[in-house]
């Protein structure tokens, strides 16, 4: 059976990666001072950097159905006999929601996939799925390995400020971190589909730090079916910061990551909600072939 992979923008994917592995992407929207941008994927970010620092109005939108169903249909005149199609977490927005009313007008079954997160662990999970395709397993195989290593991954993210999250409605129980001391970095994470508190900590660097020894521990501590993972370190307006974060953890985990972390910015859209200065690290476990 031939299975297509179809995710969002959200995932963060590279025109490289979406070549490479054949994925069909559906973007989302930015608006910013009310006019509305389609998040492309030539990975530019700096327009939303510019619109952030000079504080504009800006607010995401989900995309419509008739977007999804046009890759669906794409998908299917392709050859595709059905459909994986993961999105970030229903909990963060409307997208997913997008995805089901297409699907049921799809010209090919469409097995839509709630990945409970958000950045490059869905598009590590996209990747995985193609991969898993080629190797011949039936869809269902497909989207029960994509939704284990879903299950068992991770996202942190280190914010400057909780503002962003707060004027989105996104910030979820990290909501209590709200009026924290200034000197206080909240280290949050993505809990089932939602940005939730994990700690505070008193510096950026130790913040940073503190992002690295965690995902460390997450690789001592792999399930049982997993062989070796795969971490990306994003950002938005810390390129400095995230690249020296993912240089230490190529050098700290070798053994795991294969000597490569990947390192990109965050979508536009995710920059919108969580703002100027955002590391985040996620962690997905590979599975055993």
């Amino acid at each position: 059976m031939s299975i297509a992979v179809v995710t969002d923008s959200t995932a963060s994917l590279t025109q490289q990666l979406r070549r490479e592995h054949g994925i069909r992407v559906v973007p989302l929207h930015v608006v910013v001072d009310g006019t509305d941008r389609v998040e492309g994927d030539d990975g530019d970010t700096d327009w939303v950097v510019a619109a952030l620092r000079r504080k504009a109005d800006i607010s995401t939108s989900r995309p419509t159905p008739a977007t999804f169903l046009r890759a669906y249909q794409e998908a299917a005149k392709g050859g595709a006999e059905a459909i994986i199609s993961v999105h970030l977490s229903a909990s963060l927005s409307g997208t997913i929601d997008s995805a089901r009313s297409a699907a049921i007008e799809s010209p090919v079954p469409v097995h839509v996939v709630d990945s409970r997160s958000i950045g490059m662990t869905v598009g590590f999970a996209a990747i995985g799925a193609t991969r898993d395709a080629a190797a011949g397993r039936d869809v269902e195989d497909v989207a029960e390995r994509l939704s284990r290593r879903l299950d068992a991954g991770s996202v942190r993210l280190l914010v400057h400020s909780l503002e962003r999250l707060r004027r989105g409605g996104r910030i979820g129980g990290a909501a209590a971190l709200l009026g924290s001391a200034l000197a206080v970095k909240p280290v949050l994470h993505v809990e089932d589909g939602q940005v939730e508190p994990l700690e505070r900590v008193r510096t950026a660097s130790r913040a940073i730090a503190r992002l690295q020894a965690l995902t460390e521990a997450d690789c001592a501590d792999l399930p049982e079916w997993a062989d070796g993972v795969e971490i990306a370190v994003q950002h938005i307006d810390a390129d400095e910061r995230s690249s020296a974060l993912a240089a230490s953890l190529a050098e700290s985990l070798p053994e795991h990551a294969g000597g490569r972390i990947e390192s990109a910015t965050l979508s536009a859209v995710v920059a919108a909600h969580v703002g100027l200065g955002t590391i985040g690290v996620a962690v997905l476990p590979r599975l055993r072939d």
